[in-house]
C-alpha cells in the first residue's frame, strides 16, 4: 500500500529514521510540501498562496514555504508570532480567523498586519476601532456547499449573502477598505463542482455590490484541495484546469485577484504518523472482530477520524491472511475509537508491539494533539 503514496526512496527514507524512535511520532518529508507547492504554483499561476498554518505548524515546515515564496494564513496572535519569528514580513500573513478579540486584533495590526477576514458586524466594528484602515475578507457561508465534504466546516464561519453587503457597506463608512470577497468549500472537498457553485455565488455579490460603487478587488477561494487518502482524489492538476474554467466562464477577461489557502492539500500527503499496537483482543471467544489498541488515537493525533471522517491508510509490514479489525486508541476514554463500523482489514499475524504507519498524515495531526491527556505528551513531529 505506501507504494501508491510514497516513493521507494522516501520509505526507506521513513523507515531507517523510524527505527531510532519511540512511537507514536510523525515522520514528514519535506520534498513532498515542496513538490506540492510548486504544482499549486503551476495550476493557479495567477494566484497568491496562502499556507494554513493551522495544519501543520512546524518551523521546518514554516521555514520551507517561506523559502519557496509562500503567504501564511494565521488563525491566531501565536501563529502570527510564531511566523514573524521565522523572519516573515508581515505583509506575507492574512488574519483568516472571523472569531478573534479586539485586543488580538489590535496586536495583529501594530504587528503590521493589515489584512483580515471578517463575518460579522461586531467584528467589523473591533476592526475599524484596532485596526483601521485594513484591507477586509468578507466571508460568504457555504453551508450547502460544504455538506458534501468529508470534514465540512458548516454553519461556524461566514454569513448569508444579504448580510455580506451591509457588512461591506459598513466597513466602508467606517474607514476599512472592502477588499474582496472569502468562501471555503468544505475540508478534503473531492467534488470539484463545489468550487463552481461557489464562485458563482461570489460573482453574484461582487456585481451587485458594483452597483452600489464598492468595488471589490479579490477573490479569496480558501482551502478545501483534498490529499489522497483510502478513497483516491483527482490528481491537484485536475482542479485546477477545472477551477480555472470556472473563472474563466464567470468572469471572462475580468477576474479578481484569486487567492488560496490550502492547508491540507498542501503538507496531508507529506505525513506518516508512525505507532505502535499495545494490546489485540476480543469482547468474546466467538468474536470474529479483533480490536487493536494502538499507542496512537483520536486524542494525540488522530482527531480527524471523529465520526470515521477521514479514512488514513493503515499500513504494516506484516503478510498474510487478513480480516477485520476495530482499531481504537490508548486513553481511558471510550470516545477513543477510530474506526468501528468502517472494518479496516489487517493481518491475523499481527502482534503486540507491531507498527502500524497512517499515510498520508502530514495535516491536522500533531496540530490537533492533545496536552497531556492521560499524561500522554503531545505527539512529535521530525521533518525529513
Amino acid at each position: 500500500m505506501h507504494r501508491d503514496y510514497y516513493s521507494s526512496v522516501e520509505w526507506e527514507k521513513i523507515i531507517a529514521f523510524s527505527k531510532t524512535k519511540e512511537t507514536p511520532f510523525l515522520v514528514v518529508i519535506l520534498d513532498k510540501i515542496r513538490q506540492k507547492f510548486w504544482e499549486f504554483r503551476t495550476g493557479f499561476p495567477q494566484a497568491k498562496i496562502y499556507y494554513a498554518v493551522k495544519a501543520n505548524p512546524d518551523f521546518a515546515v514554516l521555514s520551507l514555504l517561506r523559502d519557496l515564496g509562500s503567504y501564511f494564513d494565521i488563525a491566531s496572535i501565536y501563529e502570527l508570532n510564531d511566523v514573524l519569528e521565522l523572519g516573515v514580513s508581515p505583509e506575507r500573513l492574512s488574519f483568516g480567523n472571523t472569531i478573534k478579540k479586539a485586543r488580538h486584533v489590535h496586536e495583529a495590526y501594530k504587528k503590521g498586519v493589515r489584512l483580515f477576514a471578517s463575518d460579522s458586524e461586531a467584528d467589523i466594528r473591533n476592526l475599524a476601532k484596532e485596526a483601521p484602515g485594513s484591507r477586509v475578507f468578507f466571508r460568504i457561508l457555504m453551508d450547502a456547499i460544504t455538506s458534501d465534504a468529508d470534514w465540512p466546516l458548516s454553519r461556524k464561519f461566514g454569513c448569508q449573502p444579504r448580510m455580506v453587503t451591509d457588512l461591506v457597506l459598513l466597513a466602508t463608512e467606517l474607514g476599512l477598505e472592502p477588499y474582496g470577497l472569502s468562501f471555503h468549500v468544505g475540508s478534503q472537498q473531492r467534488e470539484i463542482s463545489a468550487w463552481d457553485a461557489a464562485i458563482a455565488q461570489a460573482k453574484y455579490l461582487i456585481e451587485s455590490l458594483e452597483k452600489k460603487q464598492i468595488h471589490l478587488k479579490a477573490m479569496n477561494m480558501g482551502g478545501g484541495f483534498p490529499a489522497d487518502y483510502l478513497v483516491k482524489s483527482n490528481p491537484l492538476s485536475v482542479y485546477a484546469e477545472e477551477i480555472n474554467r470556472y473563472l474563466d466562464f464567470h468572469f471572462g477577461n475580468v477576474i479578481p485577484e484569486i487567492y488560496l489557502e490550502p492547508g491540507r492539500g498542501l503538507v496531508g500527503e507529506a505525513g506518516v504518523l508512525v505507532s505502535e499496537i499495545v494490546l489485540i483482543s476480543k469482547k468474546s471467544k466467538p468474536d470474529l472482530n479483533r480490536w487493536v489498541y494502538t499507542d496512537v488515537g483520536i486524542f494525540n493525533g488522530l482527531m480527524e477520524t471523529l465520526g470515521e471522517s477521514i479514512k488514513y491508510p493503515a499500513y504494516t509490514d506484516k503478510t498474510g491472511e487478513t480480516g477485520d479489525v476495530i482499531l481504537a486508541g490508548p486513553t481511558c476514554d471510550s470516545m477513543d475509537i477510530m474506526y468501528e463500523h468502517f472494518k479496516y482489514q489487517l493481518p491475523l499475524s499481527l502482534q503486540i508491539g507491531d507498527r502500524i504507519y497512517w499515510l498520508s498524515t502530514g495535516a491536522y495531526t500533531a496540530s490537533y494533539s492533545a496536552i497531556e491527556f492521560n499524561g500522554f505528551p503531545p505527539l512529535k513531529t521530525y521533518c525529513l
